[in-house]
């Protein structure tokens, strides 16, 4: 009893170096886990150091929500090389750049509606982007699939057919063949290694062509004649495709000028009445008839884009 409190001391010592230790062993872990999931983004990031990321601590804490998983899967699909901190950011700035750009040109009232619609644009950014990339790999498939047809006709295995056409082709299809490349190469199926990229770049294109490869690797069927026949449709599909998008590029630049010429119109009632629009939207009714006219524009243009949409 007489050493209790050198004993208590000891413990205490000891207890305060393993709590260091503990915390030390944490933090050194966490860094590891941080660059690894930087290493491993889908969002095609650079880990060569050829630039540097901004915003870490935003894109750390946005990825861990399901905001940021959905905007980091659809960066993946777009290619531009971002991370989901880095474009929430920059959507943030736009938002607030318009939203006080439309407070001074048009009215304060008109500053959320322009946020709102700024957010909307960030959207369908990427989802415009996304489809333009879709697009140009569609437009690669039928070489893919000759590429493809090529080196299975010459021996090769899948896998390795994959790997070189990854090689060949230019990016798009180059570049996401090499993410199935890497992940074959350390031994994920190649079923789950294809569905992943057509959830990636939805297409039927796509669909038919990664069908075609996972049977005939499953079933042990004529892979070679199979993507013969299936270059031939793809090269057929691609010339009626670009005859519709050709058909209907008026339709489609009617349903961008259509809100385009509101907005036209309230800059120039604005500029030969000035004040107008604040004098307007100070009221209910004529907030309440901004809302409506915006609303109608919404629906005209959905409807619009709606029409020229064909599936081919």
């Amino acid at each position: 009893m007489n050493n209790l409190p050198l004993i208590t001391v000891g413990v205490t010592l000891l207890c305060g170096v393993l709590g260091v230790m503990g915390l030390y062993t944490y933090a050194a872990g966490r860094a590891d886990r941080e660059a690894l999931v930087d290493r491993l983004s889908h969002t095609g990031q650079i880990t060569d150091g050829s630039r540097p990321r901004r915003f870490r601590g935003i894109d750390r804490r946005l990825r861990a929500t399901r905001l940021g998983r959905r905007i980091e899967l659809k960066l993946a699909a777009t290619g531009l090389g971002i991370t989901p901190g880095e474009f929430f950011v920059y959507a943030l700035v736009v938002v607030a750049a318009v939203w006080v750009i439309a407070s001074s040109l048009l009215a304060s009232f008109f500053g959320p509606v322009a946020a709102l619609i700024g957010l909307w644009g960030a959207n369908t950014f990427l989802n415009w982007q996304r489809a333009k990339r879709t697009e140009r790999f569609i437009n690669q498939l039928p070489e893919l699939s000759r590429i493809l047809a090529n080196a299975t006709q010459a021996g090769l295995a899948l896998r390795t057919a994959i790997s070189m056409a990854a090689e060949e082709m230019d990016d798009p299809a180059g570049e996401e063949l090499a993410r199935v490349a890497r992940r074959l190469a350390v031994g994920e199926p190649l079923d789950d290694a294809l569905s992943e990229l057509t959830d990636r770049l939805p297409s039927r294109e796509l669909v038919v062509l990664v069908t075609t490869l996972v049977l005939s690797n499953r079933a042990g069927g004529t892979v070679v004649s199979s993507l013969r026949n299936l270059t031939q449709t793809l090269e057929e599909r691609k010339e009626t495709r670009r005859e519709v998008k050709t058909q209907l590029s008026q339709v489609t630049v009617t349903a961008y000028a259509v809100p385009i010429f509101g907005l036209g119109a309230m800059l120039l009632m604005n500029s030969v009445m000035p004040g107008a629009l604040d004098r307007m939207t100070g009221a209910l009714i004529g907030q309440v008839a901004v809302v409506v006219s915006l609303i109608l524009y919404t629906i005209g243009f959905v409807v619009i884009r709606r029409l020229s949409r064909i599936d081919v």
